[in-house]
């Protein structure tokens, strides 16, 4: 039985040696591949399972050519990628072909690493499309709001404002320290988002060297720099009806700020070597762990893109201002870890739950959800102990003790979380003297968070 493939191809060619030869090179390449010498025959083993991830055909064949295939895939199967090949100086046919929706073309005679680079890229493209799809999935019953893992004051206030702005169309930028889960929040919005069909597109600003950022974003032309063997379209076109979702905005050259203030205040690019710009229809979600606002006083970040970008910011808090999540979220890395790896662990000691709840988290959630996945491949039972977390989380300081019982017990998940943070905020007090200033900093929350707390416990003193 054969293992994983990179993807499976259809190869389409009138000529046995061309067909073989690609065979050859795709299979040393990791690729699943079956060939057909004619459209009529590539029809037939379309039919079939499994689906095909590329088709890579000829243009000219006799009978039916290569365009009448590229129809009819365009007809039934629009998500799938098309690479045609076209003979030297048939630009007309390579044209025609592209405005039919192939993916590429590639010129004979052609090199080797040429169309692997093609087909890679193809394959690529068509396995994004389908995570976008997965994604879209996920994210309908994940941020359905019923079911939202976190329910701490500021949380909640994050997930109203997805509720309102999720159908506009208006730009946001979505600020919070690494690991809070911007990208989560993006991702909603865009779920949220009403009529947009495009897909969702995300990237790094901070992890793509300066100088390929621009075509990364833009697109180029062909022969507009050293390795630009063709068009390629940029980020802003393949997000089209959709959103684009900028991550560490902040960490962009004034250069590039000047030309995306330009893409939205126009709403149009122009790729690399391009003398006419594109027009562009998005959604434009922009994150940053950074303050944009004292970047803009320092001049480290342009004043008029900032004022363009933040027409709504949402600001997630670090998970040390809500540990009032952690028992919710421990429990919903235990099933989801569960699913993935074919085991849950069905409680988690006192013991266990009062470390994750002393602890600071500077990594944020991501950081929580490492510590559980940790524990999980650690665990020879079914209880997450106190032993199975890193001695970080064990050396955090020491707060009163939980009471003596698993979230399993018989008080529900809610009343276990109230007594606990209860008895957190008296020791706080306690330690404070009586200062809630001073308890709200032992704490790690902010002072109108601890405020809202003994509001709801019926600790807070009367109001003068």
């Amino acid at each position: 039985m054969k293992g994983k493939t990179k993807g499976r191809i259809l190869i389409v060619d009138d000529e046995r040696s061309m067909r073989e030869m690609l065979e050859i090179f795709l299979g040393r390449e990791g690729y699943d591949t079956a060939s057909c010498g004619s459209v009529s025959e590539a029809l037939d083993a379309m039919e079939g399972t499994p689906a095909f991830d590329l088709v890579i055909t000829d243009i000219n064949m006799p009978g039916l050519t290569g365009l009448d295939l590229l129809r009819k895939i365009s007809e039934d199967s629009p998500g799938l990628p098309v690479v045609v090949i076209t003979a030297y100086g048939s630009s007309d046919s390579a044209v025609q072909a592209m405005k039919l929706g192939a993916a590429d073309y590639i010129t004979k005679p052609f090199r080797i690493e040429e169309i692997k680079a093609r087909i890679c890229a193809a394959v690529e493209r068509r396995k994004l499309a389908e995570e976008n799809i997965q994604l879209q999935r996920l994210l309908k019953d994940q941020f359905s709001f019923e079911n939202v893992v976190g329910k701490s004051e500021g949380m909640r206030k994050v997930f109203e404002i997805i509720r309102r702005v999720g159908p506009m169309d208006s730009t946001v930028v979505i600020s919070g320290e690494s690991g809070t889960g911007k990208e989560l929040i993006a991702r909603a919005l865009h779920f949220h988002g009403g009529g947009r069909r495009g897909p969702f597109v995300s990237v790094n600003c901070g992890a793509i060297v300066e100088t390929l950022l621009e075509s990364e974003l833009f697109g180029h032309k062909k022969g507009s720099f050293t390795g630009a063997d063709s068009d390629r379209r940029g980020l802003f076109e393949t997000a089209q009806e959709g959103t684009l979702f900028l991550d560490e905005i902040s960490e962009t050259s004034p250069a590039l700020q000047v030309k995306l203030l330009r893409a939205l205040q126009e709403r149009e690019v122009v790729p690399v070597g391009a003398s006419s710009p594109v027009k562009v229809n998005l959604r434009i979600i922009a994150a940053t762990n950074r303050d944009l606002a004292q970047d803009v006083k320092s001049g480290r970040f342009r004043e008029d893109l900032y004022y363009r970008l933040n027409v709504i910011h949402i600001k997630i808090p670090p998970l040390r201002e809500r540990r009032e999540d952690i028992p919710y979220l421990v429990e919903h890395f235990l099933v989801k870890l569960g699913e993935r790896q074919g085991r849950t662990l069905q409680k988690v000691s006192a013991e266990a739950m009062r470390s994750l709840m002393n602890y600071n988290f500077p990594g944020n959630v991501r950081e929580l959800e490492n510590v559980v996945e940790r524990a999980v491949a650690l665990a020879e039972g079914e209880i997450l102990e106190a032993g199975l977390l890193p001695e970080a989380v064990l050396r955090s300081h020491v707060s009163p003790p939980a009471p003596d019982r698993s979230l399993q017990g018989d008080e529900t998940l809610d009343i276990l979380v109230d007594a606990y943070e209860k008895s957190l905020i008296e020791e706080a007090l306690r330690r404070s003297g009586g200062n809630r200033t001073r308890a709200a900093k032992i704490l790690g929350v902010t002072f109108r968070s601890f405020r809202y707390r003994l509001k709801k416990y019926g600790m807070a003193e009367d109001e003068p």
